[in-house]
């Protein structure tokens, strides 16, 4: 399965995808418009309009840039992977294989809490955490994920069997030795 940026491996399938939660950017487009519109008011009002027109455009770039950020910005979860893709120009693509997760949080700040949208953060063996920021449910994200990577248990039922005689052999033996003293 090819999404562009994505190439998925034979049999891989995608058990979750998301993106940044779109509200998340309005702070952003918020503060740009905000100085567009001051810029031009007050550059129209004090006779400025040549130095006022840099500034909207800032301010239109800055309202822009925070909703390209979001809109270009993807995760996904394989039942073998983890994928991040970010970026408006360029694209950075980041992905960890599910048995290298180690460990995984998420945190929510109180915006987050009240919608339900946070941050999980994924600890990847060897390499660089990855985080899937402001997505909706992060709990049920990181739930999904730890049970996936989790299903990778070494061995057979019989040779986990083997290794439980074992243990049981020498804590037998030592027991003996305790009574022997």
């Amino acid at each position: 399965m090819t999404r562009g940026w994505l190439t998925l491996a034979d049999g891989e399938t995608v058990a979750w995808e998301g993106r940044p939660r779109l509200t998340t950017a309005l702070p952003g487009i918020g503060l740009g418009v905000a100085l567009a519109v001051g810029a031009l008011g007050v550059g129209v009002a004090r006779g400025l309009a040549l130095l006022a027109v840099p500034v909207a455009l800032v301010g239109c770039l800055v309202a822009a840039g925070a909703y390209l950020r979001v809109v270009n910005t993807e995760y996904v979860v394989t039942d073998q992977a983890l994928y991040a893709k970010r970026g408006i120009v360029g694209r950075s693509v980041t992905e960890a294989s599910l048995s290298k997760v180690q460990n995984s949080a998420f945190s929510q700040d109180a915006l987050g809490t009240a919608f339900d949208y946070g941050t999980v953060t994924f600890e990847i063996a060897g390499g660089n955490d990855v985080s899937f920021r402001r997505i909706d449910d992060p709990e049920v994200v990181r739930r999904l994920v730890d049970r996936t990577a989790g299903d990778e248990v070494p061995g057979s039922v019989e040779q986990w069997r083997a290794v439980l005689d074992e243990v049981r052999a020498l804590r037998r033996a030592v027991e003996a030795r305790r009574e022997a003293r």
